[in-house]
């Protein structure tokens, strides 16, 4: 592998599985990347066995995720990029701003502490989880309407029925409820040292047509980087949704990811 093309690490968000990035992976390779797709802690491996034991995630909060990916990219001879989808994206804003990776780019990712934008979009996608607070302790299913009204809004019905059959999977709670009481608490899981002037260059991606973290919400996880010099650039897509990382216009977020890199020399 070229030493001008470091390792990739993919971080999948809720309710999907590390699967889900494997166009991604193959994409990536023919780009010059090596590249893994880590299952969260306690994940299946496969998205029948994810579906068929909920309870194995159950109870997985963000640090529980940060410590685990944590761990692996510590392990890695070279500082990777980090790509995060959802969750997955807050995750590896933590990583970045810890010093622990070369770049991160996160895709629709989850407000961080300090981001108090909540539009009512955001809110409805949420309101599954949170309407029930055993729910922290669970693992939490989708059902079709709301992965349609959450996650494949900006494509036809059909493809997101496909969507869902092919990608969606039980997801821990616990991540919500951290992420919704985020600003109340002190020492919140969903902090991120927006302030480190050393860390790699940050990419957030946000789809404007995004009901689960909508396009405010991701300008104001900007702002909270306002006081670093390092580098933290903004791309909107206009007509895209959450479902972004995987549905038929995957290639096309791949292809903007692969164009930032090479412009900061990675």
């Amino acid at each position: 592998m070229s030493s001008t093309h470091p390792p990739v690490v993919f971080i999948h968000g809720l309710w999907l599985h590390a699967s889900s990035w494997a166009r991604w992976q193959e994409h990536f390779v023919r780009a010059g990347y090596e590249s893994v797709a880590p299952e969260w802690p306690g994940e299946p491996k496969t998205l029948d066995q994810a579906r068929a034991d909920p309870d194995s995630i159950a109870g997985r909060g963000i640090d529980d995720l940060v410590q685990h990916f944590g761990a692996l990219v510590d392990a890695m001879e070279q500082r990777p990029v980090l790509i995060g989808h959802s969750l997955g994206g807050l995750v590896a804003e933590r990583l970045l701003g810890q010093g622990r990776g070369a770049a991160a780019i996160a895709i629709d990712a989850a407000p961080i502490k300090g981001v108090l934008a909540l539009p009512f979009a955001a809110l409805r996608s949420i309101m599954p989880v949170l309407r029930k607070p055993a729910n922290r302790h669970k693992a939490v299913s989708l059902t079709t309407e709301q992965f349609r009204s959450g996650f494949a809004n900006a494509v036809p019905d059909e493809e997101s029925a496909v969507l869902y059959e092919q990608w969606a999977v039980p997801a821990p709670g616990r991540p919500v409820f951290e992420a919704a009481s985020a600003n109340l608490r002190r020492r919140s899981p969903a902090k991120v040292d927006t302030n480190n002037a050393e860390r790699g260059p940050l990419l957030l991606i946000t789809g404007g047509k995004d009901h689960t973290v909508p396009t405010a919400m991701t300008r104001s996880t900007q702002k909270q980087y306002r006081r670093s010099t390092a580098v933290t650039d903004l791309i909107e897509l206009p007509d895209r949704g959450h479902s972004l990382t995987i549905d038929s216009g995957w290639r096309e977020v791949a292809h903007i990811c692969l164009a930032w890199l090479a412009r900061h020399g990675l």
